[in-house]
């Protein structure tokens, strides 16, 4: 497993990814927004943006998806 340094954003980036975060939490079911539930589309929303995803709305996509799932 290659080892990449720890990406780094800059406040406005932070701030886009946590308005995304917000945004897709309202879109999943009331029984899923759980802490665990929210960590782990975080996780996925800041996993893409480092990967190079920009857009907004893929990113919003994105976790949905991994919302749609309650965490265990």
């Amino acid at each position: 497993m290659t080892k990449r340094p720890p990406e780094t954003f800059d406040p406005e980036i932070v701030a886009t990814l946590r308005k995304v975060l917000d945004i897709a939490v309202e879109q999943i079911a009331e029984a899923n927004r759980t802490p665990a539930t929210k960590a782990k589309m975080a996780e996925t929303i800041v996993r893409e943006a480092a990967e190079g995803v920009t857009d907004a709305g893929d990113l919003l996509s994105s976790a949905v998806r991994a919302g749609e799932i309650p965490a265990a």
